[in-house]
């Protein structure tokens, strides 16, 4: 069983003006796919924080994947790729490529999202959109390949 953990990117989740709806359905939906998920991680659109929090988590070795939802948009406080790219010693383009590809499919405001994946050590970090409808879809278009790149970051498959 693979570990992964989700965080939130909202200013406004995080400071309490709304409730987190994208990430509890993200952890739910990988719960439903056979990662352990635990509680989500709700942080305001701020790349240190971004940054610190993906590092610290990827580096503690307790993490397989870790999904962000939202901060992917051309919004000025929008800076989840970059931060996500200052974490990443390697870039995963592959998996943003085609989960936009995918998303195009449904709506060609997939088109704006900024949304990158890279590897940070021996995890995975995958960004999502903010929005339920298109964590449900990206996850659920994503998680089937998951369990074979982990492995092979991890070195138990071949590539």
């Amino acid at each position: 069983m693979y570990r992964a953990k989700v965080i939130t990117i909202s200013d406004r989740a995080s400071s309490g003006v709304y409730a987190d709806e994208s990430g509890p359905l993200a952890s739910g939906i990988l719960r439903e796919n056979g990662f352990e998920a635990g509680d989500v991680l709700i942080i305001p659109d701020e790349e240190e924080r971004i940054y610190e929090s993906l590092t610290s988590i990827a580096d503690s070795g307790s993490t397989d994947v870790i999904f962000t939802t939202g901060g992917t948009g051309f919004s000025k406080r929008d800076v989840t790729p970059e931060a996500t790219v200052r974490a990443c010693d390697r870039m995963a383009p592959g998996i943003a490529e085609a989960v936009r590809a995918m998303s195009l499919e449904k709506t060609k405001n997939a088109m704006l999202s900024r949304a990158v994946a890279g590897i940070r050590g021996e995890t995975l970090i995958i960004n999502l959109p903010g929005s339920k409808n298109a964590v449900r879809e990206c996850l659920e278009f994503v998680l089937p390949v998951l369990p074979h790149g982990i492995g092979i970051l991890k070195g138990e498959a071949d590539g």
